[in-house]
């Protein structure tokens, strides 16, 4: 096989429609290779200036005013702008607060509390922990119990395992879309058309997958999604999750943390709890507004270029990085963690090697920054807005002088 050299990377740069935006990105230092958009997006230019806006003068002088003159409006209109744009969701089902953890807390209490006759969950081992720790938690606080699933390390969740696990009187069913680990896209349709024949609800988390490819929420039916908005959104450290509540679900769901902002009419200060309207009633407390205020300009990055062409990016850069590990890595003992077929393949390609963690290390000492996952993944996160096919190249390129 033929190594493929610096030119042909070169002439996918110059092919690329996306490349105009990394001009709309702070850039890595000199020198640095940045493989780690998939756990924390770059810093656009915009938000800068958003924050400074935001802190100088509808803080700075507008003061307490400035929450009737839109700051409580922020979760719903990013939101919907998330919603319509990135996630296939009509308005109105989608909100941003508090953290992911928070988000699939909610939404998977409320799931089970909507089905208290049925005493069983479905989820996978290779899920991502966070999801898991809830579900036990969960699980523990509602006396249920949890079916798990046993899924290849380079795979995910398939629809004919999910189907021999789901049970007559299972209340739940929870993967993510995109596996972190090894960046598997689940068939997200037929896995809730599985769900819903036995009468139970879905809860996707989308951490891996907004953002990096389309996303169909409405045309497939599903209950429930969370994620977070600083991996492929840009929304910065931290920046509030979202979560969704398909418009058939909203007036049956009850979400367990009962504050002041998803109380019908919150002003009013009223005595007793009564849940807000629609997916307003899935807020808790005080919206973060410089959060939100990041997140809304990463989200509207997004947007801007248009998920189609991301995902068609994406799908260029990651087989990219997969044809070059082929040539340069695999003689050395690296092996693929990520499915080959581009059609199951999300934003990452995971690189396996026995010494992982030490390459990982090696790598950032080197000037590139991948992550490492336990236990022998490299993992190489490629985001179309802000990653260059050179980045590819010389990234992977010093990786192999290191095997070397």
């Amino acid at each position: 096989m033929s190594t493929p050299d610096r030119a042909r990377a070169i002439a996918l740069d110059k092919a690329d429609s996306l490349a105009p935006f990394l001009e709309r990105f702070v850039p890595p230092p000199e020198g640095i290779v940045y493989f780690d958009g998939n756990s924390l997006g770059q810093l656009p230019h915009a938000t800068r200036e958003a924050l400074r806006h935001t802190v100088d003068v509808e803080w700075g002088e507008r003061l307490i005013r400035s929450w009737s003159e839109g700051w409580m409006e922020l979760p719903f209109a990013a939101g919907d702008l998330l919603g319509t744009e990135l996630l296939g969701a009509a308005p109105g089902q989608t909100v941003l607060a508090d953290s992911t953890t928070v988000n699939f807390f909610k939404l998977a209490s409320a799931a089970l509390t909507a089905r208290p006759d049925r005493t069983r969950i479905l989820t996978d081992h290779a899920n991502f922990p966070t999801d898991r720790y809830v579900v036990e938690s969960l699980a523990l606080a509602h006396h249920r119990q949890i079916d798990w699933l046993t899924t290849d390390p380079a795979g995910g969740p398939e629809p004919d395992a999910v189907e021999a696990l789901i049970a007559e009187d299972t209340a739940l069913v929870t993967f993510s879309h995109v596996a972190y680990r090894s960046a598997h896209i689940a068939d997200m349709r037929a896995i809730t058309e599985l769900a819903h024949a036995r009468g139970a609800l879905v809860l996707w988390d989308l951490s891996h997958s907004v953002g990096a490819l389309p996303l169909a929420l409405d045309d497939e039916h599903v209950d429930l999604a969370t994620g977070c908005t600083y991996k492929y959104l840009n929304g910065g450290p931290g920046a509030p999750a979202f979560l969704y509540v398909n418009h058939a679900l909203q007036s049956e769901l009850a979400q367990p943390i009962w504050g002041w902002t998803g109380r019908r009419d919150p002003f009013a200060m009223a005595p007793g709890y009564l849940a807000g309207e629609g997916i307003a009633q899935m807020l808790s407390g005080t919206p973060h507004v410089l959060g939100l205020t990041a997140a809304r300009e990463g989200i509207a990055l997004s947007a801007e270029a248009t998920i189609a062409a991301i995902r068609a990016k994406s799908t260029l850069l990651t087989g990219y990085a997969i044809e070059l590990a082929d040539a340069i890595l695999a003689p050395h003992g690296v092996g693929l963690g990520s499915p080959r077929d581009p059609a199951r393949r999300g934003g990452h390609v995971s690189l396996t090697h026995p010494d992982a963690r030490r390459l990982c290390e090696r790598l950032i000492d080197a000037g590139v920054i991948p992550d490492f996952r336990e236990p022998d993944v490299i993992r190489v996160g490629l985001s179309p807005l802000t990653t260059r096919f050179v980045d590819v190249h010389e990234g992977l390129t010093r990786l192999a002088a290191l095997l070397r």
